[in-house]
This record gives structure tokens, sequence and C-alpha cells, in this order.
């Protein structure tokens, strides 16, 4: 568990960005800096019903937040799956947004002409993101089928473009394949079990095994809590400084690509689109509801313009901002709920996780950056472009309040009462200003 401590104290780690890039891992191979782009991972099984107009939307406020595209999971049972793409392309299309498919295998068995099929009714629309002139294509798992692909390969005019996720063979396993593949998309984004903040060691481990030739896509997430039991689905992964962390990462990795997890899986809680009820998992219901993660999205245009630009010293093109996000029910040492800490991990998920409010600024010259919780009020002066700090909950829960450079916005409040379901709520509020 995290110190005790810091539930009553106020941790100013607070983090200016330094100029320039950070020094990489010696052995890591530099990647360059040609046609960077961001997407976001969308869950098609999620849009039974969905219309062109939620699809325009959608779009609209990712390009909002600069992102690039979507990657649209798909799996091979949902009857809606074709219509649903069908309305995503058309809708991509009239934006100038870019799309690409994303085969899931681990929601079950693909077979070959499908997949060659599926991907060749949209590859010539001008909402395909293309590399090398082919369609690029991604997969959730699936490393059995690597044979499969070349055969996908012949049946498809023209070829394609492949950069599967297949972290269950972890980065040596990627490049024993690499000859099978265009690049390689590493899915991890959260830390593991037992961690309580995200390293690089994954990253390093996929620019090395995939050498100058292949193509790195990155993954980024700002949370991950789910308790799903009737998916055998019940854990935390500490996430108090993983959306700031995540990104200081990118920039010591510079990959070609990056793919944040997700827009929409909020069964899982890394969503960062405004809550859409009728996407939301049976049972998942309880920490998704009035939880809002849209404010993620505000950082993104500073974050995005400086991955592009390969530096981080640079002003933030939508103007200031502050968001923080808290969970709104001390955890303290309480398990009730059974979560563990991390995916297959064996500690209680309280181990991992700090009853502490998380504090992320994007200014572009100085500002104050003030937070009330409770009766207790502290007041950090930052001076731009990006700042973090976290803060301690208060004793016996409170009001929060974010201010930045005066002007306030108040969250819910913190309280000390277990949820209806008599499970701990790890999920997150996202707050901001303005």
């Amino acid at each position: 568990m995290w110190p005790s401590s810091w539930a009553a104290l106020l941790l100013l780690c607070l983090t200016h960005i330094t100029l320039g890039r950070p020094s990489a891992p010696s052995k890591m191979q530099r990647r360059d800096d040609s046609d960077r782009k961001v997407f976001a991972h969308y869950m098609v099984g999620l849009t039974s019903g969905q219309t062109a107009s939620k699809w325009a939307l959608d779009i609209s406020e990712a390009q909002t937040a600069s992102i690039d595209g979507f990657a649209l999971n798909c799996g091979p049972a949902d009857s809606w799956t074709y219509d649903q793409l069908t309305l995503a392309y058309a809708a991509a299309s009239e934006a100038g947004f870019l799309l690409f498919i994303s085969f899931d295998f681990a929601a079950g068995d693909w077979d070959v002409s499908s997949v060659a099929g599926t991907i060749s009714t949209y590859k010539d629309s001008s909402a395909q993101w293309t590399q090398d002139g082919r369609p690029v294509v991604s997969t959730f798992e699936g490393p059995s089928w690597v044979d499969n692909w070349t055969t996908v390969r012949g049946q498809v005019d023209g070829g394609i473009w492949l950069i599967p996720d297949w972290s269950s063979l972890g980065a040596a396993g990627v490049g024993n394949v690499q000859g099978s593949i265009d690049g390689a998309f590493n899915w991890e984004s959260w830390p593991l079990a037992g961690q309580t903040s995200k390293n690089t060691d994954a990253d390093v481990g996929y620019v090395n095994a995939l050498g100058s030739d292949k193509k790195y896509m990155m993954g980024v997430s700002p949370y991950f809590f789910t308790d799903l039991p009737a998916y055998g689905k019940n854990w935390y992964s500490s996430s108090e400084t993983l959306w700031y962390d995540r990104w200081m990462q990118v920039f010591d990795i510079m990959p070609d690509f990056i793919q944040i997890i997700s827009w929409n899986d909020f069964g899982e809680s890394h969503y960062i689109s405004d809550i859409e009820d009728s996407q939301i998992v049976s049972g998942a219901e309880w920490y998704v509801q009035n939880h809002p993660h849209a404010a993620f999205r505000l950082t993104l245009p500073y974050f995005i313009a400086a991955y592009k630009a390969g530096t981080k010293d640079i002003t933030p093109p939508t103007g200031d901002v502050a968001i923080a996000w808290y969970k709104t029910v001390a955890v303290g040492d309480r398990a009730a709920g059974g979560a563990v800490w991390g995916q297959g991990g064996t500690e209680p998920a309280y181990s991992g996780a700090s009853d502490v409010v998380s504090v992320l600024a994007i200014t572009g010259s100085s500002g104050v950056v003030a937070l009330q919780l409770g009766d207790t009020k502290h007041s950090v002066d930052v001076a731009g472009p990006v700042a973090f700090f976290t803060a301690g909950m208060p004793a016996g829960g409170g009001q929060v309040i974010l201010s930045l450079n005066g002007e306030p916005a108040e969250g819910p409040a913190i309280g000390t009462a277990l949820s209806s379901s008599d499970s701990v709520d790890f999920n997150s509020v996202v707050i901001s200003v303005p």
C-alpha cells in the first residue's frame, strides 16, 4: 500500500516540463519524425443502433482534441458491425478524419475471407488511413493468425499495411515475426500488477525489436478500473499519475504513432469520450455513470502538437487549462468487492491506490493553480507549459474546487461511504477549468 501519510499531505511533486526531449535509454533506436499520427481506440461492438449523427459528433469532438482518427475495434459476431462501419466511414470522409479497422481476435474467431472482404469494402474510402499506398490494418491480439495474413494480403487488391497488437508475445516475440508485419502496436499502457507507475521497458523493447524498418505505435491511456465478474475482470491499475506519466514517456520514446486507449470502452474506465449510457456494458453502470472523463481531452491539443513538433517547448495551441482527477470515495485500506491490484495481480487493489487528487495544468505562461479540498486550501505557482502535482484527500472527505488564475470549477465532493453495490469505486471523475 502507498504511504498512508499521503492521505493527509499535499504532495507538491510539482514537475515543470523541461525544454527539449529527455534522453532516451541508450539501447533504444530513435524514431524519425515523419507522418506522426494520433488515434483513439473505438469499440464498434458497443454501437448497436448508433446513428450517423452520433458518429459525426464523436468525430467532431475527437478533431477538436487534435486526434487524427479512430482505430475501429470490431469483433466477428456482432450483427451491426458492417452497418456501423459504413456509417463511420461516411461520417469520417465528410469530416476529413482517418479510420482503420482493428480486428478483435479476443472476441471470437475471424475467417480469412471475412477479414479480406471487410478490408476490401472500405479500403478505397477517403477516410481510410494508408501507409505506402496500402490500407492500414490492425488487431487486438490474434498472434496465432500470423500465417493467415499472407493470404489476406493476396486477397486484398493492392495488399495491406499490417500493424497488429500482439502484446501477448512480448516485444521479443513480435520481433521474431516482424517479417510478417509492417509495424507493431503495444497495448501495454498501464502499470503492471504490483507497480504504482508505468515504465517504458516494453516500449524500448518494441523499438529495439522492430528496428528502423518497422513502425512502432505506442499505447497511451489515462486510467484502468474494471469490475465485471461476468467477464472475469475485477482489477485496478494504479492511475493517479498515469495520464501525465504516459505523455511524458511519449517524449522519451517519440514513437511513429500513438493510439489512445480508449475513446469509449466504459467498462474498463479508460474512456475519454462523453459518457454514452447505451454503450456501457451491463454491470459497469455503477462505476461509470456520473464519472465524466471528457476533460482528459482538453490536454490533448498541447500534448499532440508537442509530440508532432518533436519538442515539449511549444505554446499551448488552445489556451490555458487545468484538470483534476480523483476517486469520489476514499479507498483507504478497504477491500470490499474483491478487486486486485493490476491485471493478474494477487494483492488487493487498495495496495496500489492512493487517496489523492491529481492536477495537471497546461499554461502558456506563469499562473496559479489553486485547489480546495474540504477546509484545506492549496495554491501552486506554475510556469508552463505543463505542470503536475497531487494532493492528499482530506480526512472525512469534503468539497473539491479547482481554480486556474482565479477561475474556479467545483467537482463532486469526496465522500467516505461505500457505493450501494458494496464494492469500492476505484474509477475517477475528471473536472476542468475552464
